[in-house]
């Protein structure tokens, strides 16, 4: 580690800003909105899809774009690949609260699904515009029920999988009914900005997440970006034999761990190493600072937030976003509870896509769960 496209570690960040070969007109990447049925492409052969499950009901927000750039990173290391073969990567983005879309279930054109973040309270049923934990939202719960068929579909499908940051966990935690969420009470408040999270054992003998653990200062303390009011509180009695807990909150920075889950593994992938179904209640998508800032830049110029909250975000993060030392350890976290996990599944899909259509692709996403096929490593390597 860490995982960040080539061009980024030998240029420097500032050319994903301004020279990334990826987005043009044309190229291999394309993104799609679906907010009606009508809106969603047709399956197209030479066309890998990933499926975004946008939780955040209109609110503008840093982290559905920026999940569609990890994708985008992930997708500029291979794009030579991609362009020799003419194949494509697009991420279809789904309105599910507001407008209730929910992509088709796996086996189908998906084998990805990134469930973002967003506001209000975890249980649909609870969000009436004025309880608290609500933040003013009163939405219509109807799509639960068919999100809950999807969630249940892609842990049922070995090929498929799922990685969820912050309310898209809540969600699969009540899916499951492996945690309730808790409002945090006034002596907690709101958890934002840079906070720590406490492996657990399990976590730390983790095929995969032991390997975040050999790079932590002390094997057990990961730092996370936080922007959370819930508490997600463990059900009481024994978890099923496939659930994995791998981390909980921090009391604090250098804090006792404390009782909210923050971290789980719902199902493994068949080589054994890699979570296939997981979820964070923190923000691994937010680990760049310079792509946030441009992120700001791109949704002021599109008219899509206010100057006002443009400016509101910018400062938070020039007072909250951390130094490199820190930022190091920020970026571990992001590798391991999301890019690396990304990378893995988005490149078996375009790998057994090339196969399928008798393409040379050269790709093995076991180099990355065996932490050998990262870009730090590969620039090490004297071959």
């Amino acid at each position: 580690m860490p995982i960040a496209c080539r061009n980024k570690l030998r240029l420097g960040r500032q050319f994903c800003v301004t020279d990334c070969p990826v987005p043009r007109p044309g190229g291999p990447f394309a993104t799609v909105r679906v907010e009606r049925p009508g809106d969603v492409p047709p399956a197209e052969e030479r066309s890998i899809d990933v499926a975004v499950l946008d939780m955040n009901y209109g609110w503008p927000n840093l982290g559905h774009d920026s999940l569609v750039h990890a994708v985008m990173d992930a997708a500029c290391d291979i794009l030579t690949g991609l362009e020799e073969n003419g194949l494509g990567i697009r991420v279809v983005s789904y309105e599910v609260r507001k407008s209730g879309m929910i992509p088709e279930a796996p086996r189908g054109r998906y084998g990805l699904y990134l469930g973002t973040g967003g506001p209000g309270h975890l249980d649909p049923r609870c969000n009436d515009g004025s309880s608290p934990g609500s933040q003013g939202i009163a939405e219509d719960p109807s799509w639960e029920a068919g999100l809950f068929r999807l969630f249940d579909a892609i842990r049922e499908d070995p090929e498929a999988a799922l990685l969820s940051v912050c309310h898209s966990f809540g969600v699969m935690c009540r899916w499951t009914g492996v945690a309730r969420p808790v409002l945090r009470p006034p002596e907690k408040g709101k958890s934002t900005g840079i906070q720590e999270n406490i492996l657990t054992e399990e976590g730390r003998r983790h095929p995969w997440f032991r390997q975040l653990a050999a790079e932590l200062p002390d094997g057990r303390r990961l730092r996370v970006v936080d922007h959370r009011l819930f508490d997600l509180m463990p059900a009481p009695g024994a978890l099923p034999a496939t659930f994995v807990p791998i981390g909980y909150e921090a009391r604090g920075l250098g804090g006792p761990a404390g009782e909210a889950l923050t971290m789980m593994e719902f199902a493994r992938d068949r080589g054994g190493v890699m979570p296939r179904v997981f979820g964070v209640n923190h923000h691994p998508e937010i680990v760049d600072r310079t792509r946030q800032m441009m992120l700001l830049a791109q949704k002021r110029e599109r008219g899509e937030v206010t100057a006002e909250w443009s400016d509101e975000r910018a400062r938070i993060m020039t007072q909250t976003q951390p130094d490199d030392i820190r930022d190091r350890l920020l970026h571990l976290t992001s590798d391991y509870t999301l890019l690396g996990p990304l990378r893995f599944y988005l490149y078996r899909q375009v790998r057994a896509r090339a196969e399928a259509l008798g393409l040379p692709m050269d790709l093995d996403e076991g180099r990355i769960a065996g932490g050998e096929d990262t870009p730090a490593a590969l620039e090490a390597s004297p071959n």
